[in-house]
């Protein structure tokens, strides 16, 4: 049998990758993060528990990186919504109502994600989040908000700030009244984006961790 090829290695090393990062979400939206250990996640994705330490230096890493895999994912899929647009005001809207959205669908996970937030490892830089970035930076730019080069850093920490505020234990803040302030702080009309409807979103996570190979993960 010939040995495969370096193009055929790098396609299932990124496959084991994508596999890990959706059990992870998986597992710590039943389970919460303490109760989920590195196993838990090999098993779930069927892979070898040395490959978890191969792609991710812990377990805190790891489940950063599968949020903001979520988070990016969510929000091209809010903005790329039929029908499609180009105004900016609009896709500000829908991105806001996306973030706000995976605080009402997954509150354990997106409670334990602002909790790792503020771990003093602090927050992982890595492509799942650098493509979150890209994203927000270019929404917020194309909406036209008189914020400058401080657009993207003030609405991540807006969105940041309600997400933790609509999952405080005891106290939170409810959804709707939080989309309001954001909606108005940008001058949004209500009737904008994609406001949540009847009961949240459970289903199956798996379109966000998709197997095959992005067109900007090809450099395309």
């Amino acid at each position: 049998m010939s040995p495969r090829s370096a193009s055929v290695n790098e396609e299932l090393r990124r496959r084991s990758r994508e596999r890990l990062l959706q059990a992870a979400v998986e597992l710590v939206d039943e389970r919460g993060f303490e109760a989920t250990t590195l196993g838990d996640i090999a098993d779930r994705a069927g892979s070898a528990r040395g490959l978890v330490s191969y792609y991710f230096p812990g377990k805190r890493q790891l489940v950063q990186s599968a949020v903001h895999r979520l988070m990016h994912r969510t929000l091209e899929e809010a903005l790329e919504r039929e029908p499609r647009t180009e105004d900016g005001r609009e896709r500000l809207a829908r991105a806001i109502d996306a973030i706000l959205g995976l605080a009402r669908e997954r509150p354990v996970l997106m409670r334990q994600h602002m909790a790792g937030l503020l771990h003093e490892e602090g927050f992982v830089q890595c492509p799942e989040q650098q493509r979150l970035s890209e994203l927000l930076g270019a929404t917020i730019a194309r909406s036209g908000a008189e914020d400058g080069t401080a657009g993207y850093p003030m609405l991540r920490a807006l969105l940041m700030g309600a997400v933790y505020a609509a999952l405080v234990p005891g106290v939170p803040m409810p959804i709707p009244v939080l989309r309001a302030e954001l909606f108005d702080r940008y001058g949004l009309d209500g009737e904008l984006g994609l406001p949540a409807d009847g009961e949240p979103d459970r289903g199956d996570l798996s379109r966000f961790f998709a197997t095959e190979r992005r067109p900007e993960d090809r450099g395309e």
